[in-house]
C-alpha cells in the first residue's frame, strides 16, 4: 500500500529483521486493512515507548484512522509536556472494540500489564533480543538503536510525511533509548534518521534540555544518597546500587528522578557494569543492568528470567530470596571477566 514517494524514500520495502518473517509492506497492509487501533507499550514507559507510541498515533490519524494510545502507567514526567501525551489513557484495562493493537517495545504481550488485549489482532514492533514474536504481524529488528527507528521506517512505508510533531516524538524516542547517543547499537542509520527528524522540525538542543534538565532538587538529593552508598566489587569493575521507597521519601524525590541513575557509575574508567536494585515492601526486587563494550548483561538477565540488550537489560527477583541478589552480582562480575577476555582494555573502555 506504500506510495511511490514512500518507496523512493524507503527503497527496500521488503526489508525484514534478522528473525522476523514480516516486512514493512506487511505492516503497511495490516494497517491499511483496519480502521480502529489501540497503540500500547510496556508498563512503566520510558522515552522510547512514549515517543514511539505518539509518533505512530499521529501517523495513523493522518491516514484517517481511529486511534487510542494506552498505558498501564503514566509517562515519565519529562515526557508529559510533549504534544498529545496528555491524551494517553492510563489504566490497567483496555476497553472498547478495536480492529488491532499496535504493541511497541514488548518482548511478550504480558509486558504491557494491560488486560483486554488478548484475542486482538496484534502488530508487534520491537528491537529487544528475546522477543517471542507473539504478534499476528511482527516487525522486529534487534539491530535498531531504538524502537523509534522502526516506527520511522513504518511511517515512511505508510507514505505519511514527517511533520514537526512526529519528528519531535521520534527524536525523543531515539535520544532517550540511546542514552544520549552513548549505546553500542547506534549506527550511521541512527544519525541519518535524526538528520531527517531535525530537518522536519525536531530541535535537538531544546529536546535534550526538556528530557535531561527539568528535574527538581529531589533528584540531586536521591542521586547523592544512592551514589554515597554505592558498593564496588570485582576489582572495582562492577558498581552495585540500591534504593527503596523510604529513600525516595527522605529525599523528596519521585521514581522519575531516578531516570539515568544506573548509567552514572559507567563514567568511571574502571567500572564496566552496573547493577541497580529497586526494592519496595511486599514487591519483587526490580533489577536494572548496564555495561560497556563486550560485557553481556543481557545474558545475566536471561538467567533470572529477564532480557534486554547486551549493554542494557533487566530482570525481576523475588523479594523473599535475598541470596538471589548476591548470585546475580556474582554473575555480573563473571560477565565482566569474560568481557575482559574477549576484548583488550582499550576496547573495553569504550561504550556506554
Amino acid at each position: 500500500m506504500a506510495t511511490t514517494l514512500a518507496r523512493i524514500m524507503n527503497p527496500d520495502m521488503t526489508k525484514t529483521s534478522k528473525t522476523s518473517s514480516h516486512t514493512l509492506q506487511d505492516v503497511g497492509e495490516a494497517i491499511g486493512a483496519r480502521e480502529r487501533f489501540i497503540v500500547a507499550s510496556h508498563a512503566r514507559p520510558d522515552g522510547d515507548a512514549v515517543g514511539s507510541q505518539m509518533a505512530m498515533a499521529l501517523a495513523l490519524e493522518a491516514l484517517g484512522k481511529q486511534v487510542t494510545v494506552v498505558s498501564a502507567d503514566p509517562p515519565p514526567e519529562v515526557c508529559r509536556a510533549l504534544p498529545g501525551v496528555d491524551t494517553i489513557v492510563i489504566g490497567p484495562t483496555v476497553a472498547g472494540e478495536w480492529d488491532a493493537a499496535i504493541v511497541m517495545e514488548c518482548g511478550e504481550l504480558a509486558r504491557t500489564e494491560l488486560t483486554g488485549l488478548d484475542g486482538t489482532f496484534a502488530i508487534n514492533i520491537d528491537h529487544h533480543l528475546g522477543n517471542t514474536l507473539y504478534g499476528d504481524v511482527n516487525y522486529f529488528d534487534e539491530s535498531a538503536a531504538a524502537c523509534g527507528e522502526l516506527v520511522h521506517d513504518i511511517i515512511g512505508a505508510l507514505g505519511v510525511p514527517l511533520t514537526a510533531q512526529i519528528a519531535r516524538h521520534l527524536y525523543v524516542a531515539i535520544l532517550t533509548d540511546t542514552g544520549s547517543f552513548h549505546h553500542g547499537a547506534i549506527s550511521a542509520r541512527t544519525f541519518d534518521i535524526c538528520s531527517r527528524l531535525t530537518a522536519a522540525g525536531a530541535d535537538p538542543a531544546a529536546l535534550a534540555h526538556q528530557m535531561f534538565d527539568q528535574y527538581g532538587v529531589g533528584r540531586l538529593k536521591v542521586l547523592g544518597a544512592v551514589l554515597t552508598d554505592m558498593r564496588l566489587v570485582g576489582n572495582d569493575g562492577v558498581a552495585v546500587l540500591a534504593y527503596d521507597d523510604a529513600l525516595l521519601t527522605r529525599s523528596g524525590a519521585t521514581l522519575d528522578d531516578l531516570e539515568g541513575l544506573v548509567n552514572l557509575p559507567l563514567a568511571s574508567r574502571t567500572v564496566q557494569a552496573v547493577v541497580l536494585f529497586k526494592t519496595a515492601a511486599g514487591e519483587p526486587i526490580r533489577v536494572s543492568l548496564r555495561s560497556k563494550g563486550d560485557v553481556d548483561v543481557r545474558a545475566v538477565a536471561g538467567t533470572f528470567g529477564g532480557g534486554g540488550h547486551r549493554n542494557a537489560a533487566g530482570c525481576t527477583l523475588e523479594s523473599s530470596a535475598p541470596d538471589a541478589c548476591d548470585a546475580l552480582v556474582t554473575r555480573v562480575v563473571a560477565a565482566v571477566n569474560a568481557g575482559a577476555a574477549t576484548a583488550g582494555d582499550g576496547d573495553r573502555s569504550m561504550g556506554t
